[in-house]
């Protein structure tokens, strides 16, 4: 790639209007908190994000672009090449939020690439390739479980019938609620699902905020992210017996309740390592009948495991199944594996033109790892793909206290701009 940069495109980036759009985005879903931080819950496939999408649609349309939805909601703003036949270069990441998310995750990613297709458009920057603009469906998994839905069944990961029967807190089908969002959306080109008659897209690129402390710390203005490190997610159910909690002897019950935390302390012996590399997170339990006066019939708790390394991401999530039953006293206990993402170590090229623009516009840029899934993992056995991240204040994402300045989320659009124009001409 050119270790130069087109000073019209560069300056065709406003900081102001990207900024205005996220603002705009927030008040989506937004709320603010008992601090006074101005969170956002926007939850796939409801009001909110029907209404993001739809908001979206407009500014893209005025930009030029035009819009289509595939048959998992997965939206696409296509910005037209001078060889339409040509296989595209991607851009683009979710608008969905975490029910107590903030505002700059995800949508930021879908802002950024509209930015910045608009900023060449604008710049009078012609394209051989296309360049499309993607908002994946569900990647937060926050109403839904698992997350990264859409990419998934666009990079044929898995079946896009896969996850129909998947319920939310409120009993709702996945497949239900798709429906009636395809059918809310009935007015936009349809599309099919994934790579058509065999062209998969030329490239993937997604800027992201780092949702991590380490450019803040090392004082960079740009993450070349090298890969995502593999995640696994489970469901642990331990059923016991539920009695009063006055009454029944100790030595008599069938404690949930107690069969769980002996599974917990099992797993996180484990799950220990003097590296402080791996994570291992125990983030959601459920109690049944939860009553303060009850032993506890039923427990659920979720695990998230990740780690860079296959070699131990694999065996360690292998061993979970073994170390939950030998745990057991009193109860027994299922393990349900929901999600599993090997690491990914992405192709040099796109990581080089991240390297390349940021280094042709003056900025600090290091290279990094993504701790956190993104939409990119699915879409690197496609294509060459890779990942640009900005600092956020203190690490903090998915919550609303989440924030990055206006001039570094236009540094992050100005690379940004220059890869895509770059890719797309090659």
């Amino acid at each position: 790639m050119p270790d130069t940069v087109a000073p019209n495109l560069v300056a065709a980036v406003s900081e102001a209007r990207q900024w205005q759009r996220l603002m705009e985005m927030g008040e989506l879903g937004g709320f603010r908190d008992a601090d006074g931080h101005w969170g956002v819950n926007r939850a796939c496939l409801t009001d909110n994000d029907r209404k993001s999408r739809r908001l979206l649609i407009r500014w893209a349309e005025e930009a030029g672009l035009t819009a289509s939805i595939d048959q998992l909601g997965n939206l696409f703003l296509r910005h037209e090449g001078t060889d339409p036949t040509l296989a595209p270069v991607l851009t683009g990441s979710h608008m969905d939020s975490q029910p107590a998310g903030g505002r700059f995750d995800g949508i930021w990613g879908v802002i950024a690439g509209l930015e910045a297709v608009q900023a060449l458009r604008e710049a009078g920057v012609r394209t051989k390739r296309p360049i499309e603009v993607v908002a994946w469906t569900n990647e937060e998994g926050g109403r839904y479980a698992p997350g990264c839905m859409g990419s998934m069944a666009y990079a044929g990961y898995r079946p896009p019938e896969t996850w129909d029967a998947v319920m939310d807190k409120d009993g709702i089908p996945f497949g239900q609620a798709l429906a009636e969002h395809l059918k809310s959306e009935a007015d936009i080109p349809r599309r099919p699902l994934g790579v058509v008659e065999g062209t998969a897209p030329f490239a993937y690129v997604e800027a992201h905020i780092e949702q991590g402390p380490t450019l803040e710390s090392q004082d960079a203005d740009i993450g070349i992210v090298t890969g995502i490190q593999g995640s696994r997610w489970f469901l642990v159910e331990i059923t016991g017996k539920s009695d009063h909690a006055g009454t029944t002897p100790v030595g008599l019950r069938r404690d949930a309740v107690q069969d769980m935390v002996r599974a917990i302390n099992a797993l996180n012996t484990l799950m220990h390592d003097p590296t402080d590399t791996l994570r291992f997170t125990v983030a959601s339990i459920e109690i049944l009948p939860n009553s303060s006066n009850s032993v506890a019939q039923t427990a659920r708790f979720t695990i998230d495991l990740r780690h860079p390394d296959n070699s131990i991401l694999q065996p360690r999530g292998n061993a979970i199944e073994g170390v939950v039953q030998s745990a057991m006293r009193f109860c027994t206990a299922k393990v349900i594996e929901r999600f599993h993402a090997t690491p990914t170590v992405f192709h040099p090229m796109v990581p080089n033109a991240v390297e390349a623009a940021a280094r042709a516009q003056g900025l600090r840029a290091i290279r990094l790892p993504s701790g956190a899934f993104h939409d990119a993992q699915f879409m690197h056995p496609l294509c060459p793909t890779g990942m640009i991240f900005v600092p956020c204040r203190g690490g903090v994402s998915h919550h609303p206290s989440e924030y990055s300045e206006p001039s570094e989320l236009a540094a992050g659009a100005r690379v940004l701009a220059q890869v895509l124009t770059d890719l797309a001409n090659s």
